[in-house]
């Protein structure tokens, strides 16, 4: 007989807290160790994952995403206007002028096109 996994789970989880558990000597505070602590917190942990297990794996796999199909697409004919420039298009640019060999300046200059 084959066991699930979430069963397989939830045998190794009790398994290793019973090991926590039983590993653990006895501790009292003034030593500067409390393994009740730590062994609450190792049977929390391994608890939650083998519930986890329980609940989760009980579930039936997704089905697979539907085929890709491309939409059809449906594209109608404009007519386009081109209007002529009312006036030119002007703008600014920086132009460097040279006032000897090695210095020079930057100067606005309109350019209208």
């Amino acid at each position: 007989m084959r066991l699930h996994p979430s069963v397989i789970l939830v045998r190794a989880g009790f398994a290793a807290a019973l090991l926590v558990a039983a590993g653990a000597p006895g501790v009292s505070a003034r030593d500067g160790m409390n393994a009740a602590i730590l062994g609450g917190v190792a049977g929390g942990v391994l608890g939650g994952v083998a519930a986890n297990a329980l609940m989760n794996g009980a579930q039936p796999a997704p089905p697979p995403p539907p085929a890709y199909r491309a939409r059809p697409a449906y594209v109608e004919e404009e007519t386009i206007v081109v209007r002529p420039r009312r006036a030119p298009v002007c703008h600014y640019e920086r132009r460097k002028a040279w006032l000897d060999e090695d210095n020079f300046v930057y100067k606005r200059v309109e350019v209208c096109e």
